[in-house]
């Protein structure tokens, strides 16, 4: 604690290393010198939850990526190089470190807040190349400081993060769509049954769907206008089965969020214990919220759809509609979209697909333009054929 006496104390301190030729200057120089990983691991997290260290596209790092880093910070870089002085740091050191992360020298079982919860941080390749590029942005905050001149993790070989290439299946999203209507039979459990459908018909990351607010579901241009996704403002395609469903809920609403909190005031919180209890013991028991994400863009691609729209579809930075002045979306995109979800819907309803080959398939788009036509024309029973409703 800072207390008179002890400011006094180190003012006569200041007094006598000035009167030996030793200015504070000095003393900042040495102090740089002898800064430890720990000490910088610290100054870095003060700036970093003061919003000052900045992320993808120049702002700042989301909550959930600053507890993902605290983790890293204090459950493998503490430990392996919290000691070592930051101008000693070497490229092998920062080697070593990430080797022993990959063979679990950091695995521990440590106590959480939660009743009789607890965490098993496990170490593995994809922790070490994801700590490993931690450190080297903590270095290079380092380097912008002035603390050291150059980088010792540059250059530092990384494995390859681990691709998450699982998918599910035809037969397996009819498996998804009996586990949900199972669980939809317990009340409890039928907020989040919606947010894993929806999350399987849009393609959204989880956190995108359960904090989804009234004011971002533009129904009448068929389209999220997400302000806070990881790439920043995003505006989505949504199919027509998720219109329907939005316009349908939308009439039951209670507060901003699509899905409420049970005080309506904050989004839903039970959703990561539901799903745990959803998918336990089941064939779909190693199924995440992000397979479903990839699914979705692994089934656009089977329809024949392009990378560049299935990047839009889903909020890729190298395809996504950022835009929030943008009032109608390509109409390419809005049918997409319905082609897509209107499928997966299928899926999960039981319906076994005879072809999907969508962009090849002559026939259907025979009938679409015919419709089309029709309707344009002024034809009021195309008009009604098109209307039916597609949601559940």
């Amino acid at each position: 604690m800072w207390t008179p006496e002890r400011a006094r104390q180190e003012a006569k301190a200041q007094l006598g290393r000035i009167a030996q030729g030793e200015g504070p200057a000095d003393e900042r120089q040495l102090d740089r010198k002898a800064l430890t990983v720990k000490k910088l691991c610290d100054l870095y997290l003060a700036d970093l939850q003061a919003g000052l260290i900045l992320g993808k596209g120049g702002r700042p790092k989301k909550p959930g990526t600053i507890v993902s880093d605290l983790g890293r910070i204090h459950r493998h870089i503490v430990p392996l190089l919290g000691s070592r002085r930051v101008r000693d740091l070497t490229k092998a050191d920062i080697t070593k470190a990430m080797k022993d992360i990959m063979a679990g020298k950091t695995r521990v079982t440590v106590k959480t807040k939660n009743l009789r919860g607890k965490s098993i941080v496990r170490g593995g390749a994809g922790t070490a190349t994801r700590t490993t590029g931690l450190l080297g942005g903590i270095l290079i905050y380092a380097v912008e400081a002035g603390i050291i001149e150059t980088n010792p993790a540059h250059g530092v070989r990384r494995p390859k993060d681990n691709v998450r290439a699982r998918r599910l299946s035809e037969a397996e999203y009819r498996v998804l769509g009996d586990l949900l209507k199972a669980a939809a039979e317990k009340e409890s459990y039928r907020m989040s049954v919606e947010i894993i459908r929806q999350i399987a018909l849009t393609g959204c990351r989880r956190m995108e769907m359960i904090s989804l607010q009234w004011d971002e579901a533009d129904t009448a241009c068929s389209c999220l206008r997400l302000k806070d996704s990881k790439e920043g403002s995003s505006v989505r395609p949504i199919g027509l089965p998720v219109v329907e469903f939005l316009e349908k809920r939308r009439k039951e609403a209670i507060g901003d969020y699509v899905f409420p909190g049970r005080d309506g005031e904050n989004a839903f919180g039970g959703f990561p214990n539901h799903w745990r209890k959803i998918f336990a013991n089941s064939p779909l028991a190693d199924v995440t919220p992000h397979i479903l994400r990839h699914s979705f863009a692994s089934v656009a691609n089977d329809l024949g759809f392009t990378e560049v729209t299935i990047a839009a579809l889903v909020g890729h930075a190298k395809g996504s509609v950022t835009s929030n002045y943008i009032h109608t979306l390509d109409t390419a995109l809005i049918m997409a979209a319905d082609t897509i979800s209107g499928y997966i819907q299928g899926l999960l309803d039981g319906v076994e697909f005879k072809q999907t080959a969508y962009a090849l398939d002559r026939g259907s788009r025979k009938a679409a333009l015919a419709r089309l036509l029709q309707k344009a024309a002024g034809d009021e029973g195309a008009e009604r054929e098109q209307c039916e409703p597609l949601a559940a």
